[in-house]
């Protein structure tokens, strides 16, 4: 990854209160990490030996023409944290597919050459309590999350719905290392966290020990995180890269994006 990254040093004080400015009560967090892989099942095999886990089921996104599995890495921390192992499917049907980009950059071809040479961690998701406040702070800085869009998928409990941040062009942005957003239920849900996967997820003897970033443009990086309270997500200067630090059956376990 080249040299090691130097940290940008202590949030400055008008940074947190951002996230007040921009949504009273807006509560953002780690929600999910997510490792794309060129098929599903090759993403299994990949949690198998990397991990030591099998990925427990997961669901289809017929709009976005993916499907992926799951599992929990939720913690004391990081309480909502879980895992998404997403492929692009097959057999999704053609007719219900967007006309735009699918999420993750998915469709790029940098990032589906480097996932056909093994499964790899490339993003990760914050959850947010107020998905517009989240959007337009970070539009207030120039960068454009993208529209929200209304998604859903079928579950053995009926359908899960949630909400959101999605560009034309499917890009992640900074390489990955700025998060995209989600609010779980729909609009309008007196308890949209009723709704979050980690309600129903078994624990899978995996737990997230901590996620960090760095990116060249970290402080810019840096104000957009504080602009959303996400505080537990570490930034630093350095080569573009989501790291994350997992205990596993296997032991510790460290997954680099790598700037893909």
């Amino acid at each position: 990854m080249g040299a090691r990254p130097t940290h940008v040093g202590r949030i400055p004080q008008s940074l947190p209160r951002l996230a007040q400015w921009y949504g009273a009560g807006m509560k953002t967090q780690i929600d999910h990490l997510v490792v794309v892989a060129a098929t599903l099942s090759q993403g299994v095999q990949w949690c198998e030996d990397t991990l030591g886990i099998t990925p427990g089921p997961g669901g289809e996104h017929d709009k976005q023409g993916t499907h992926n599995r799951l599992f929990k890495i939720a913690t004391p921390a990081h309480p909502m944290a879980y895992f998404e192992i997403i492929a692009i499917h097959p057999h999704a049907d053609p007719a219900l597919r967007s006309k735009n980009a699918r999420w993750f950059d998915m469709d790029d071809p940098a990032v589906q050459k480097s996932v056909a040479q093994q499964p790899r961690l490339l993003h990760f998701v914050a959850g947010t309590s107020d998905i517009a406040a989240a959007r337009q702070a970070w539009f207030d800085q120039g960068i454009d999350r993208g529209t929200t869009i209304h998604a859903n998928r079928r579950t053995p409990k009926g359908l899960l719905h949630w909400q959101f941040s999605l560009r034309p062009d499917g890009q992640r942005l900074f390489q990955g290392t700025l998060p995209s957003l989600i609010q779980w239920g729909k609009p309008g849900d007196a308890d949209p966290q009723r709704m979050h996967p980690r309600n129903t997820l078994p624990r899978s003897k995996v737990s997230l020990e901590r996620l960090s970033v760095s990116h060249p443009n970290a402080n810019k990086l840096q104000a957009a995180y504080a602009a959303l309270g996400l505080t537990e997500v570490a930034v630093t200067t350095g080569p573009a890269n989501v790291q994350a630090v997992l205990h596993t059956p296997k032991g510790m376990v460290t997954l680099n994006s790598e700037g893909v």
